[in-house]
């Protein structure tokens, strides 16, 4: 599959599968950013991506994310529709800084990966529910 990119700028790394089993492909920040302490920040990438129509990019934590930098995703995981394209679409890995000190990402570095996905739309119908009740939240071999 063809993906459609646009890099803001000439040092932008575009996206690589690191192995040949790999499913995501990595996002590097495109700029050094500093995040201070128990704080959110916006990664930018220096990227565009024209997700296929009836797919979606998901942006997940890289293993590494939380061990090496002490950052999570802020949002857990980011959702990219495929009408996410325009001129000014950059995608930014949002992250939260769990640390006391503050975290260094250098330009070039590896943060989060992309995963694009096939998309199934559901159409809506009301109606009663019916089967047998399960139980609430969190009710899964509750028995």
């Amino acid at each position: 599959m063809k993906i459609h990119i646009t890099k803001l700028a000439d040092h932008v790394k575009i996206p690589e599968y690191q192995t040949a089993g790999s499913v995501g492909f990595d996002f590097a920040a495109s700029k050094e950013i500093i995040i201070p302490s128990r704080t959110q920040a916006l990664v930018p990438t220096g990227l565009i991506i024209a997700t296929p129509t009836n797919h979606v990019l998901l942006i997940t934590a890289r293993s590494s994310l939380f061990k090496k930098k002490g950052l999570i995703l802020a949002n857990g995981v980011g959702t990219i529709d495929s009408d996410y394209r325009g001129p000014e679409d950059e995608i930014f890995i949002s992250v939260f800084n769990m640390l006391d000190t503050e975290v260094r990402i250098e330009t070039g570095e590896r943060i989060a990966q992309g995963l694009i996905i096939p998309i199934v739309k559901a159409e809506f119908e009301e109606r009663t529910a019916d089967g047998e009740s399960r139980g609430n939240f969190g009710s899964t071999g509750d028995k």
